[in-house]
């Protein structure tokens, strides 16, 4: 690299730095502690009694879907512990082209996270729902709803928050 092509880079990773240093965003969990106290609950309930794999999925492919970069890196971080492949986890953003990959049930969970996550776009198709209903007794269904509107959640109070891929500050 040249010298002016380094310095060009650190001035304008000084000039990143400093733009976001500047604009402080508040912490949900300090600022709000009862409603950060609730999603934490809501998120605990919604994820009781699925599948570890499942719950991580699903959560991947919301975060994918909302440019939440926090959410990800620290969902497929737990997906990785939790003993998620790689091939897996580079799939699920293509998971339609990359089906093999995934069981039936798992594909009916992806396009359920999708059309719920983009609900906005088309509504949540009939087809779409009646598939996960095939897979999913009632009470599973409930859950993966609720988990969609879970990780949902938790990607806008990141985005709006500014939180940091690789800062994950959860206590283990």
């Amino acid at each position: 690299m040249t010298t002016h092509t380094t310095t060009t880079a650190t001035s304008l990773t000084s000039a990143i730095a400093e733009a976001e240093g500047s604009r402080t965003r508040l912490d949900l969990a300090k600022s709000a502690p009862k409603v950060f106290r609730a999603i934490i609950g809501f998120d605990a309930a919604a994820r009781d009694g699925l599948a570890p794999a499942l719950v991580e999925l699903i959560q991947i492919r919301a975060s994918h879907l909302n440019h939440c970069a926090y959410c990800l890196h620290m969902h497929t971080a737990d997906a990785r512990k939790a003993g998620e492949s790689e091939d897996r986890l580079h799939m699920v953003a293509v998971w339609r082209e990359a089906r093999h990959f995934f069981t039936p049930k798992e594909q009916a969970a992806l396009a359920l996270t999708e059309a719920l996550t983009l609900v906005a776009d088309a509504g949540v198709p009939d087809a779409v729902y009646a598939e996960a209903a095939a897979h999913f007794d009632e009470a599973e269904l409930a859950h993966v709803i609720a988990l969609i509107c879970t990780i949902n959640t938790w990607n806008r109070v990141a985005l709006s928050t500014g939180k940091v891929a690789g800062t994950d500050e959860r206590k283990r």
